[in-house]
């Protein structure tokens, strides 16, 4: 993890000259940023991080010989760099993620224009430096892998549960965290509401991901959703998702907007909404992320009577949401991303 002042030491990784050039000369003129080297494929990538020894390393997903995803799991145990994924609208981006890189970004392909690429993987390398990357990665995950909650509705209070709305903010690591939480909880928790900063195009794959990993049903939210047990649902990329009441009912209001905490979505406009707007019992939970998106919104809950998780240090790959929150007083209770789902399990028991 980079400390110092120091230009951040980038790797860039990629099997076509066009992408290395573009990335290269794209990075050239940032302040943090330094270029030390390039690599056209993972046995040259390599040999150039023993050599290099780079901060961050951005790297290609689909490589001739051994791709991203092998050389993620072959030598991220004994080599914890950061590594930033650049890809293409591809669902194998996830399993990448999972075998221990940081974060990833869209290749430009029209979606986006080249200077907005150039920034987002600027400003993700920054976060990298920051990352905490564990010596040891976890197995790709499968369905029964972790052990899940029993399900709730025999507790003898469905009827507050039915009514209980739960939020879920989290970023950079936030992934592979939300699958942990999500993974071990039963078919019939009551609603969730997740954002996840995810670029255009990836929040459909990955609430798609998770619904088949997961106990509850997942999807990518639509306007005009209705929030009800068993479900839940992802913001989709660059829309704000709010709640909305309309009567006893609620429903998810997801649309343009201008970015809030310089995102869209925002964990903090999820938040705010459910703080002004949901009459029955809440509960937030904000995860690994760099930046302060959601700490004044999980605030806002807890004075409005939301019970409040924050993911503790130990356990986050950036701990920069929740430290802020914690730090505001926004945070009921600390826990690790292992035990976050036991921590909502034991407060749901005793909801009324």
């Amino acid at each position: 993890m980079l400390t110092n002042n120091n230009p951040i030491r980038v790797l860039v990784v990629d099997d076509s000259m066009v992408a290395r050039n573009l990335i290269t000369q794209g990075l050239a003129s940032h302040p943090r940023i330094q270029v030390v080297g390039t690599a056209i494929n993972a046995v040259d990538a390599k040999s150039k991080i023993d050599r290099l020894s780079p901060d961050v390393v951005t790297m290609d997903v689909e490589m001739p010989g051994v791709n991203g995803i092998e050389f993620l799991k072959q030598y991220l145990p004994t080599h914890p760099v950061p590594v930033i994924l650049v890809s293409s609208l591809n669902l194998r981006v996830f399993d990448a993620l999972a075998a221990g890189a940081v974060d990833f970004v869209r290749k430009p392909d029209g979606a986006e224009s080249t200077a907005s690429f150039l920034h987002a993987l600027a400003q993700k390398i920054i976060v990298a430096s920051c990352a905490k990357v564990p010596r040891t990665t976890r197995p790709a995950p499968a369905a029964g892998m972790a052990a899940v909650h029993p399900p709730i509705g025999s507790l003898g209070h469905s009827l507050a549960l039915d009514s209980t709305i739960i939020g879920l903010g989290a970023s950079t690591g936030g992934t592979e965290a939300t699958l942990e939480v999500l993974k071990r909880l039963p078919a019939d928790i009551p609603g969730m509401l997740i954002v996840q900063h995810m670029p255009v195009g990836f929040t459909k794959m990955y609430a798609d991901r998770l619904n088949r990993l997961c106990q509850m049903e997942v999807r990518e939210a639509v306007n005009g959703d209705e929030i009800h047990r068993g479900l839940a649902l992802i913001a989709p990329a660059d829309l704000q998702m709010r709640v909305v009441r309309m009567g006893s009912r609620y429903t998810v209001s997801c649309m343009p907007g201008e970015k809030v905490s310089g995102h869209r979505p925002s964990v903090d406009v999820l938040f705010s909404s459910m703080a002004s707007t949901v009459k029955c019992h809440m509960v937030g939970i904000i995860m690994t992320g760099m930046g302060r998106d959601g700490a004044s919104g999980l605030l806002e809950m807890r004075k409005a009577g939301a019970y409040t998780i924050g993911q503790d240090k130990e356990s986050c790959v950036v701990y920069g949401m929740p430290c802020v929150a914690h730090e505001i007083g926004a945070v009921t209770i600390q826990a690790s991303c292992e035990n976050i789902a036991s921590v909502l399990m034991t407060h749901l028991k005793t909801a009324k």
